[in-house]
């Protein structure tokens, strides 16, 4: 795998920056704090995300910014990727929104899918790509430091052996569950073969035998009885229907009775409804007389010569139109009368509103004239209080006028002179570190050289190679404390440089505030001056006003007055009109009655037509109903007449006798019926029981059968877990073996011809160091540039053995280096050179390495520079043309 380009939007520092990444070493360098380090984590971001971020997501958006994107394009196996991320905010909460891998395949989307794809592609999580490819600043010692245990987890899961042991544990829960389940499977048979046993002993054929004979006998009884009872429900049945028959002749001899007195009822009733209706004709023919003489005396009063209907309504017609001209005649004078008074009081409305127009219009010239003399006044304060204005801001420009850069920069200076105190203090704290350790060291040193060990390595003095450094910490401790003195003189510079810088932003703020104060009130005189001009033509223009007002007020009264008199003309007209249309309506009135007294006569010529018709139905039929009865009668003799007395009372005690035997045979029949079911439901659970012996029979040979295949599994299983835990032990002894050879030839390359013979490494990743004597050593004995550049050597091993694997290739990232000569001095860092030379000869084709050193930074394939832009706290990378010697911290 190798990174070729990586691209960052408001990435922690990073504004814009888009950087390829070529074969061979590439070296990041840059100042301390510019974001050589901010450069590499954008990597190991884009591929494991919130994994690779020690804090949350918020820390990896730049301030100021409202969302952060990371764009790797990488190469794997032949294939082209490119991995984007995008991390926004959202209510004050970052949360990742685009999260996309591109590979030859096709697109991934989501975070857990395109972690789990870059995991898959890579073998590896975010740990472990922290342990093998990724060592960050600081973590150098990280694997020697690390418990025996922990740098065992660290490389078994770097070279997959933790699958080993998770297949094993899974072997070993499937070895219990399957014994779990065998032991439950063995209580079970052992259960079944004792109920087998219990039914057996109790005879079960026999039983049903005895039962079964039982029922026949039952059986046969309840056969007998129940022909006997068939028996004698057929005679009941034949004396009930004897009495049944005499019954029913019985209530038709009733009925009868009752109908024949109901339709004597009828026939009477009717004849009197027909005198009443030769009554009612009577009298309507008494009405029809007087409605006459009323209609004769009716038409003499009018026109016509005789009560014609069709004469009636055409007169009557031409009446309704005289009359609804009238109406329109009379409703045309009542709007033009309306009009003309709502006319009138309009116009004496519009006047009174002119005259109080007027009224107000003058009086606000007045006021208006008033308030004009107080806003003049006003006027000049605010002129004096310009003038004032004008004298401060002289003042404030002429302090600026001293200071050391322009008006406009003054925040930019102070700003500059904050980074600058920012950076010198941060010098301090490194300083007084540095030389916090530099003095532990000479202590240490002082005090095993007093109990007669070497200072570097705690062996005795004599034979070692170190004893001389003891001077050169001293020397250094010497420099720290010299440096130190310069840089808190430094600080106390920059500290009254920083109080007079912060002086003047706040005089260059009061200024611009002034000034801005000044504009306004300038502003606002100008407009009150225009202001006050226009109140004076007002003034003028409300006195004309209220002339115009007055005279239209005059106009309006006369007119209201000419609408008054031509409203009276009109209400005159619609009283002449309303005593004409008087008189066609009454003449209207008397044809109406006549129409409707020629209706009351015809309805009652009709009326005594239908009533006639309906006297002459009901006599119909009260002859019908007179022969119904003559038949009813007829039949009501035939009945009396066939009734034998005799055969009614033979019937009756055949009824009772039946009854009686069918009342004492019932309960016999019952108490055999639940003696029949109860053996019955004895031989069905005798039966079922039989059907469950057989059932446990089959189920015992099932559970037996079972129990074999388990334990047959069983054995399976725990066989697998022990070839799991083999497999684990053997594979774990070939990486040990080829993890040591690597790792003494790395070490020895770096240690060639020094005081150090070769590392052993054990089968839990123990580490021993052997001295040219065999004198055996722990890491944590070497000093401290001698453990850094071990544990390059093992973490450079680990890599190489994942790298070529133990048997073919791997696939494995970049090998990256985040300031690995933190814990290195000079001498150290050239073995670190040789070190990563010798990496690439061993064909890793990319290692990257962030550093300040000259003589790691002239080591570089590739050199790229970071910076950081102190006015806007930005940084930018670029490539460096050639290799450049830079001063070290």
């Amino acid at each position: 795998m190798r990174f070729e380009r990586v691209r960052l939007r408001d990435f922690k520092c990073y504004d814009d920056a888009d950087l390829a990444l070529r074969d061979g070493v590439t070296v990041i360098h840059g100042v301390n704090g510019s974001g050589k380090s901010s450069l590499l984590e954008a990597c190991f971001f884009a591929l494991y995300g919130a994994g690779a971020v020690d804090g949350t997501l918020d820390d990896v958006i730049s301030n100021g910014a409202e969302a952060m994107t990371v764009e790797l394009w990488f190469t794997h196996a032949g294939g082209d990727y490119r991995v984007e991320r995008e991390v926004k905010l959202r209510s004050g909460t970052a949360q990742t929104t685009t999260c996309v891998l591109e590979t030859p395949d096709g697109s991934v989307e989501g975070v857990r899918d395109v972690e789990a794809q870059i995991a898959s592609l890579l073998r590896m999580d975010a740990e472990a790509f922290v342990n093998c490819a990724y060592v960050r600043q600081g973590e150098v010692n990280k694997l020697i430091n690390a418990a025996p245990g922990e740098r065992q987890d660290m490389i078994d899961d770097l070279l997959q052996l933790g699958k080993l042991e998770e297949y094993r544990e899974r072997a070993s829960d499937a070895r219990v569950g399957v014994g779990r389940v065998r032991d439950d499977k063995e209580g079970a048979h052992s259960q079944v073969c004792e109920q087998i046993e219990t039914k057996e002993d109790e005879d079960l054929h026999e039983r049903l035998n005895g039962l079964q004979s039982e029922l026949a006998e039952v059986t046969e009884d309840i056969e007998d009885k129940r022909q006997n009872r068939e028996e004698a429900e057929a005679t009941l049945e034949s004396a009930e229907s004897v009495i049944e028959e005499y019954e029913d002749r019985r209530e038709e001899i009733d009925e009868l009775d009752g109908e024949i007195d109901e339709l004597a009822a009828t026939i009477s009733e009717a004849e009197g409804d027909r005198e009443a209706l030769a009554e009612r004709i009577r009298s309507l023919r008494a009405t029809t007389g007087t409605l006459e003489d009323e209609l004769e005396s009716t038409v003499a009063e009018t026109d016509l010569e005789e009560a014609d209907p069709d004469a009636v309504a055409d007169r009557l017609e031409a009446l309704d139109d005289e009359a609804e001209s009238l109406r329109d005649d009379i409703e045309e004078h009542r709007l033009e009368a309306n009009e003309y008074e709502r006319t009138a009081e309009t116009k004496r409305e519009r006047a009174a509103e002119l005259r109080e127009e007027a009224a107000g219009t003058r009086e606000e010239a007045d006021e208006l004239e008033a308030d004009l003399e107080a806003d003049r006044e006003a006027l000049e304060e605010r002129r004096a209080d310009l003038e004032e204005l004008d004298e401060e801001i002289e003042d404030l420009r002429a302090e600026l006028s001293g200071a050391p850069v322009e008006q406009s920069a003054v925040e930019a200076h102070r700003e500059s002179v904050d980074e600058e105190l920012t950076a010198a203090r941060e010098r301090i704290a490194e300083l007084e570190a540095d030389l916090e350790n530099a003095e532990a060291t000479v202590r240490e040193a002082e005090r095993l050289l007093g109990a007669g060990k070497c200072p570097e390595c705690g062996q005795p003095v004599e034979g070692s190679p170190h004893v001389e450094s003891i001077d050169a910490d001293r020397e250094r401790v010497e420099e720290l404390e010299a440096e130190l003195e310069s840089a808190q003189s430094r600080v106390a510079e920059l500290e009254a440089k920083r109080e007079r810088a912060v002086e003047l932003v706040e005089t260059e703020t009061e200024l611009g505030r002034l000034e801005e104060t000044r504009d306004e009130r300038a502003e606002l005189v100008e407009q009150k001056a225009e202001t006050l001009e226009d109140q004076a033509d007002r003034v003028q223009e409300l006195w004309a006003e209220a002339e115009e007002l007055a005279a239209d007020a005059e106009d309006a009264e006369a007119a209201a007055d000419e609408a008054e008199t031509a409203a009276g003309a009109a209400r005159d007209a619609i009283g002449e009109l309303n005593a004409e249309k008087a008189t066609i309506d009454e003449r209207r009135e008397r044809l109406r009655r006549i129409e409707e007294l020629l209706e009351d006569v015809a309805d009652n010529e009709r009326e005594i037509e239908t009533l006639r018709e309906r006297r002459d139905g009901k006599a119909e039929l009260n002859d019908e109903r007179r022969e119904r009865l003559a038949d009813k009668r007829e039949r009501k003799a035939d009945l009396e007449a066939e009734f034998d007395p005799s055969a009614l009372e033979d019937a009756r005690e055949e009824k009772a006798r039946a009854e009686d035997y069918l009342e004492q045979v019932e309960p016999h029949l019952e108490a055999q019926r639940d003696e029949r079911d109860e053996l019955q439901a004895d031989i069905g659970a005798v039966e079922n029981e039989i059907a469950e012996l057989e059932q446990l029979r089959e189920r015992r040979d099932e559970l037996e059968a079972v129990v074999d295949r388990l334990d047959s599994l069983y054995g399976e299983a725990r066989q697998l877990q022990e070839s799991y835990a083999d497999l684990r032990a053997e594979l774990r002894q070939r990486n040990v073996e080829t993890l040591e050879s690597m790792l003494n030839e790395t070490f020895q390359l770096v240690y060639e011809n020094d005081s150090y013979a070769r590392i052993e490494l054990d089968g839990d990743y123990r580490l021993t160091v052997y001295q040219k004597d065999d004198t055996p050593l722990d890491p944590e004995q070497l000093s401290g540039g001698e453990r850094a550049l071990f544990n390059l050597s093992l973490r450079c091993a680990i890599y190489r053995l994942l790298s070529e694997g133990i048997e073919g290739e791997a696939p494995t990232p970049p090998l990256i280096l985040d300031e690995p000569t933190v814990f290195l001095d000079a001498g150290h860092v050239s073995k670190l050179v040789e070190l990563v030379e010798s990496m690439t000869a061993h064909g890793v084709d990319q290692i990257v390495v962030v550093s300040h050193d000259e003589e790691l930074v002239g080591a570089a394939d590739d050199l790229v520079a970071v910076k950081k832009d102190p006015t806007t706290n930005r940084s930018s990378v670029e490539r460096s043309a050639a290799v450049e010697t830079l001063p070290t911290p």
